[in-house]
């Protein structure tokens, strides 16, 4: 609501009863409004204040009209017209000094409201800075949270790149020892068929020999019954001999097959391990770009494992 004429006067009014000089100021706090509305109703009342100061001028008493009549009345018109000439010098001065003090009011108005508005605007300032100090100390908080949630995170990985490398290392020492067991299964399977192999040669060495028996018995069977008879019962127990030979034949073939067999399950199996192994090594590459002493010493541990 814009401040009103009356309302100035009043305030001024109010100010002049307690004694004190109404000033601009003084005005503003009462009535509020900017300066440039309060000087120039402050400077109307400052003038109707002097008007109503100023002495009043009557003309000279009738007693003193009548005893000045005759020798006085030339003197006081001149009297008169010095007195008009110098009031009127003096009211020019007078608006003349008035008119630049309300200049200069003016001046001190408008400049008491662009201060006043730098004021505002500095206030203003200085609440976005404090915000922006307040944002920027929330956010050094939440960093704070993050750097430390993130050297937690490295702390867990690190612990997890060491329980990797201690089950690579475990991985290793057991492909190392599938690769003996699986040594051992051919040496024994070398074994077996050397077996297999004498076995053969004693069967056939068997089947020779009943084939000479059996020729000498036909050639003496017309000379020597008896002998043909012996001969027979020779062939009967070098037969039942083949029979035994080839059952063991026969079982030396099973246990053969039984040894192939478990060659093939021991060879999957280290199939297996080395797939195993190959994938766990190859998530073990990621990790070990941060570790290169680790990574090094893997090299080297599988540079040192026998190849199948």
């Amino acid at each position: 609501m814009a401040v009103t004429k009356e309302q100035i006067f009043a305030a001024a009014d109010q100010i002049a009863a307690a004694g004190e000089r109404p000033t601009l100021e003084a005005v503003r706090q009462i009535v509020g409004g900017s300066y440039t509305t309060i000087s120039p109703a402050l400077n109307e009342w400052k003038a109707r204040q002097k008007e109503a100061a100023a002495p009043l001028r009557e003309p000279a008493p009738q007693a003193v009209g009548d005893r000045l009549a005759e020798v006085g009345a030339d003197i006081w018109a001149m009297a008169l017209g010095l007195a008009n000439s110098r009031l009127a010098a003096e009211r020019e001065s007078l608006e003349k000094a008035r008119a630049d003090m309300e200049a200069a009011q003016a001046e001190a108005a408008e400049l008491a409201d662009k201060l006043a508005g730098e004021v505002e605007a500095l206030q203003s300032r200085l609440a976005s800075i404090e915000a922006a100090e307040q944002a920027a100390r929330t956010e050094a908080d939440e960093l704070r949270a993050k750097l430390t949630a993130a050297q937690e995170q490295a702390h867990t990985a690190e612990a997890r790149a060491v329980e990797i490398e201690r089950r690579a290392g475990e991985l290793r020492t057991e492909l190392d020892r599938a690769h003996q067991d699986a040594d051992q299964v051919r040496g024994n399977l070398a074994e077996q068929q050397k077996a297999n192999q004498a076995t053969a040669a004693q069967l056939d060495q068997v089947r020779a020999e009943l084939a000479k028996v059996q020729g000498k018995a036909e050639a003496a069977d017309q000379a020597h019954q008896e002998q043909r008879r012996q001969a027979a019962a020779d062939a009967q127990r070098q037969a039942e001999q083949l029979t035994a030979t080839q059952a063991e034949r026969d079982q030396a073939r099973q246990e053969a097959s039984k040894a192939r067999e478990d060659a093939a399950r021991l060879a999957g199996q280290l199939q297996a391990h080395q797939e195993q192994t190959a994938a766990i090594l190859a998530r073990l590459a990621l990790p070990a770009e941060a570790k290169p002493a680790a990574t090094t010493t893997r090299k080297k541990a599988d540079k040192g494992t026998p190849a199948e």
